[in-house]
């Protein structure tokens, strides 16, 4: 019999499934430069005069797309007819292409998907989705050199792979469920700096929103003066929503200490503004300080990086509950690091060249605000960190010590074997003492009173402490004293643990009352329903004729 087999792109095994993962990539970018394109090419059919035709709109969007990805662009038509280098990237533009990077990982990593299709692994379906990706960018860059803004080569090269594998990489690592690092400082630090980030970022945002509230007349006045028709006021009013979170990191790196530059040899701090800025007409500019020394509202502002710092050391101190103070502050540190590292790759994102000469340096510089957000961590977050730490280490003493200082309660020794003995043993003839006292039939349950007429099994041991001794037959044996303490730590039956914890109960043994209850009767050894009742009493003797 000839047996038939299939390829394994018919059956789809592997290489299918990086195919389609390949095709993901693709789909994904050109999604997000259509969608750039539609809205370039109803802004050419509605202005009233445009400049140029469909072929200068298509090369306007794919520039748009690039620069989206932090690809700086380059414009040719100048008045001076030298090349200008444009490099601040509207932020709110990545959120599309990330996102769609992002689903392209995570849907061909996701099992529900694929059914019985064999998923590729990780690193095969981030590098397919990335190869797919980058596929369709490196035509773009190709057709952008023949138009009016061509793509810097330089930075294509750099923060377009950069971009792309992270959000690729994102996107696998939800699929995954977003796992954690097993360290437990690793995942704590890493919750921190995100905590961290997240306020920071924030609190820059409210730091510009009230700054342009406050200059709301100078915001309308750039922005008449920038606007002619309708089409030319909603393409300003799109382009100043797509710069606001480029707003927000310039409120945080402002906060930081560093400020941000306008221009060369101008520089916004909360100490206020030195030299001359070159400021370009637009209306979010309007928020920049004026300039002269800073007042308390310029200083106020510092009150952002201080409460990040202190909520990132905050969550650490939380988290250190069992750690020894290196690991917490070295746990601090690090989500520092972190945090700093991200802020510096935002600024490096928010600012850029707008032109050549004097602003040809425009926005934060990276590496001051990434440093700036390390020293705040270390020198506020790191002692936060630790003072939590110590704060609820101290109001555990008060329990610990509470546990402590209660004594075990005294405990009869050979309760549990003395119990067993009673029930395995044939149950007597009732006596008249027995019925007319219902406390020695409790002691009788629960092992504190031996059976009359049993005989204890003899010790296994010469000496035993707390067992029984032999005695006549007819006569009850007496119960050995009890042993309290590291007394009652040895010997068949007794206690195991010195310190009377055995169960985890503060009070001493098993069988102890903790109430001091003189109607305490425990349950353990009575019998239950499918258990066989005791055998009953053996017939007395019949007398003798005699």
């Amino acid at each position: 019999m000839t047996h038939v087999t299939e390829h394994p792109l018919v059956r789809g095994g592997r290489s299918a499934a990086l195919a389609t993962a390949c095709v993901r990539g693709g789909v994904a970018a050109g999604l997000g430069l259509g969608a750039l394109a539609v809205l370039v090419i109803a802004a050419w059919i509605s202005s009233p005069y445009p400049d140029s035709g469909a072929g200068g709109a298509l090369h306007l969007a794919a520039g748009l797309w690039l620069l989206a990805h932090g690809v700086d662009l380059v414009r040719t038509d100048t008045l001076s007819g030298l090349p200008a280098p444009l490099g601040v990237v509207p932020m709110l533009l990545v959120a599309l292409p990330v996102w769609l990077v992002h689903r392209a990982a995570r849907d061909t990593l996701d099992a529900g998907d694929e059914g019985d299709r064999p998923r590729p692994s990780t690193s095969a379906a981030v590098a397919a989705v990335a190869g797919g990706y980058l596929l369709v960018a490196a035509a773009t860059v190709a057709y952008s050199e023949s138009g009016p803004l061509p793509a810097d080569l330089t930075t294509a090269g750099l923060w377009l792979p950069a971009v792309v594998v992270g959000a690729a990489g994102a996107g696998a690592w939800t699929a995954l469920g977003r796992p954690m690092p097993g360290q437990r400082q690793a995942a704590a630090a890493l919750r921190a700096m995100g905590l961290g980030l997240v306020t920071l970022l924030g609190g820059g945002a409210v730091a510009a929103a009230v700054s342009l509230a406050l200059h709301a007349r100078q915001a309308q006045a750039a922005y008449t003066g920038l606007v002619g028709e309708w089409s030319g006021s909603v393409s300003v009013l799109l382009l100043a929503l797509a710069l606001l979170p480029n707003m927000a990191v310039w409120g945080a790196a402002y906060g930081l200490g560093p400020g941000f530059t306008l221009g060369t040899g101008a520089t916004a701090t909360p100490l206020g503004l030195a030299g001359d800025p070159a400021v370009p007409p637009f209306p979010l500019l309007a928020a920049l300080p004026a300039e002269g020394r800073g007042t308390w509202i310029h200083w106020a502002v510092v009150a952002v990086p201080l409460a990040a710092a202190v909520l990132q050391g905050r969550r650490v101190g939380r988290s250190a509950g069992t750690w020894t103070a290196r690991d917490t502050a070295l746990t601090a540190l690090g989500a520092a690091w972190g945090c700093g590292a991200a802020v510096a790759v935002l600024a490096a994102a928010a600012g850029g060249p707008l032109g050549t000469g004097r602003l040809a340096a425009f926005g934060p510089v990276w590496w001051q605000a990434g440093a700036a957000t390390v020293l705040w961590g270390a020198c506020v977050g790191v002692p936060v960190s630790l003072g939590v730490r110590a704060w609820g280490r101290r109001a555990l003493r008060p329990m610990r010590k509470q546990k402590q200082k209660q004594k075990p309660v005294p405990v009869v020794a050979g309760a549990e074997s003395g119990a067993m003995g009673a029930m395995d043993a044939p149950s007597p003839s009732p006596s008249p003492a027995l019925s007319t006292a219902p406390a020695v039939l409790k002691g009788l349950l629960s092992g504190l009173v031996p059976a009359p007429g049993a005989v204890p099994p003899p010790a296994p041991s010469a000496s035993g402490a707390g067992q029984t001794q032999p005695h006549d037959s007819g006569t009850a044996p007496e119960p050995a004293p009890a042993r309290v303490g590291s007394d009652a730590g040895s010997g068949p039956g007794a206690d195991l643990d010195p310190d009377g914890d055995r169960y985890g109960d503060p009070y001493g043994g098993r069988y102890t009352d903790p109430y001091d209850d003189s109607g305490f009767e425990p349950y353990d050894y009575l019998p239950a329903a499918w258990e066989p009742a005791s055998p009953p009493p053996p017939a007395p003797p019949a007398p003798s004729a005699d």
